[in-house]
């Protein structure tokens, strides 16, 4: 649903070398100063599934915060045409701690035509995964599609991989009523049939994505399809979710991963639930059959479907109150797949129009530890000139927070203060060969910060943009973070 919106915004570790200091168990170090900058060009190393949790080579549990960047019209992707993310758009994502961005990738770009892959677009793709690599952000790799096709005025699949056509006197409502056509129906049906071996070419093509980006730290993974639409057996999946279907798309989905690792062995697949979820509908991935493939990570939503009633329709605001207990049953949802699969995590879209939602969003994730990636950046540099930083506003103060981007531990309880800064977050340390880093947010701190740890010891130097911790015995952890007060 949150697609309302968004066709009409959108054209469619470092590692910080320090000897670790022996302390008692609390030191502080306050600092007058505003925070100074990190050194640029970090380098990352690969990100995988361990557990319920995102790992880098250092065995570290990673947390992830980011946004998206997908341009829904061809040529997809154009570094320079004021919407793909350049050089410029890097170097202010990162120095406000977004360390990861999900580009979008098109089937139709992929493949214009049947069975020959576009390298051209394969290196236009390339290139702006070494430009956020250099800034020290993955790229997560989304195959996007809404409204399945142009054919009804959508995006995501080549005209020629599909045969359903609308018939003459069939109307077409727009998003997101044109999902309810039995035209796109039946061609969400060939989909799902792999009728006219349209699964096999999707495969083919992400494939050939995998094989051009093997060997690149900077690759988060790739994740498969954008909000799937169940098709014909839509109506199955209300009031409680859809079984039947999820089976049959959860082997669409191996599928998919099968023809993505088998050029590419080592690189993380992520899955969403059909989009029913966005309608609080519960995912029954991994139920029967589960989830082996290894490097699986689930790729969920979070919107609030009567804010954006209210915000694109013109129905009453009163609705925006019930998007708590939406977004409690979606969090809920979240839940109980990970209690049965074990699986990470990482909220691949979210925001799009209400603050309120946004807040709901950042609070339940940092509950949980899960990462995400914010709807919708644009570049904010083009041909026009630069634009201001969207993130210096209030946007900016939820979105750029404190956070520890790297526990060398297992994260506990992690609470971040739009409001005034404050932040605590306690974990349980284990042998690494890398500190904890927590990212300093640049837009709560004008006076510059303060920071305090129980159990361990501030490795990096005074004023750093990252705080690196380091453990100095096997009990809990907590750093304490907070803006320096005003002189009196």
């Amino acid at each position: 649903m949150r697609g309302i919106m968004r066709w009409a915004a959108v054209r469619g570790r470092r590692t910080i070398g320090a000897a670790v200091v022996a302390v008692a168990a609390a030191a502080l170090v306050a600092v007058p100063v505003p925070a100074v900058a990190a050194p640029i060009g970090p380098s990352l190393s690969r990100i995988q599934a361990e557990g319920g949790y995102l790992v880098d080579a250092l065995g570290r549990r990673v947390l992830l915060h980011g946004v998206n960047n997908v341009d829904k019209q061809a040529p997809y992707i154009e570094p320079g045409d004021g919407f793909t993310v350049t050089e410029a758009d890097a170097a202010l994502l990162a120095r406000h701690g977004f360390n990861t961005v999900r580009l979008g990738v098109s089937f139709d770009g992929l493949m214009p035509t049947r069975g020959t892959v576009d390298t051209a677009y394969l290196d236009r793709v390339a290139s702006v995964i070494d430009t956020l690599a250099a800034q020290g952000i993955y790229t997560l790799l989304d195959n996007h599609q809404d409204g399945l096709s142009k054919i009804w005025g959508g995006n995501g699949f080549p005209e020629w991989s599909l045969r359903s056509r609308p018939a003459p006197w069939e109307p077409n409502p727009g998003f997101p009523l044109y999902y309810l056509m039995p035209s796109m129906n039946r061609g969400w049906d060939e989909v799902w049939d792999n009728s006219n071996g349209v699964l096999d070419y999707l495969g083919q093509a992400l494939a050939a994505l995998a094989a051009k980006v093997n060997g690149r730290a900077g690759v988060l993974g790739v994740e498969l399809m954008n909000e799937p639409w169940p098709g014909s057996a839509f109506h199955t999946c209300f009031p409680n979710g859809c079984p039947g279907f999820d089976a049959k798309y959860q082997a669409a989905m191996q599928k998919l991963t099968d023809a993505v690792r088998a050029r590419n062995a080592a690189l993380p697949v992520f899955w969403e639930p059909n989009v029913t979820w966005n309608e609080t509908m519960p995912t029954n991935l991994g139920k029967n059959p589960p989830i082996t493939s290894p490097d699986i990570v689930f790729a969920p939503h979070d919107y609030c479907i009567p804010s954006q009633l209210a915000i694109y329709l013109g129905l009453p605001e009163q609705l925006r109150g019930l998007c708590p207990v939406q977004q409690d049953k979606t969090w809920g949802n979240v839940d109980a797949f990970t209690r049965r699969t074990g699986i990470p995590t990482l909220v691949t879209e979210f925001g799009d129009g209400d603050t309120t939602v946004l807040r709901n969003t950042l609070v339940r994730a940092d509950e949980r530890f899960i990462g995400w990636q914010y709807w919708h950046y644009a570049s904010s540099f083009g041909p026009g000139g630069a634009r201001p930083d969207p993130f210096l506003g209030d946007l900016g103060r939820d979105l750029v927070r404190t956070y520890p981007q790297a526990t060398a531990g297992t994260p506990g309880r992690l609470v971040f203060d739009t409001a005034t800064g404050d932040f605590t977050y306690t974990y349980t340390p284990r042998a690494a060969s890398a500190p904890t880093e927590i990212y300093v947010s640049d837009v709560h701190y004008p006076r510059g910060y303060e920071v305090r740890v129980e159990g361990g010891a501030v490795t990096s130097a005074p004023g750093a943009r990252v705080v690196t911790v380091a453990a100095v015995g096997s009990a809990a952890v907590t750093v304490t973070i907070r803006g320096v007060a005003p002189a009196r």
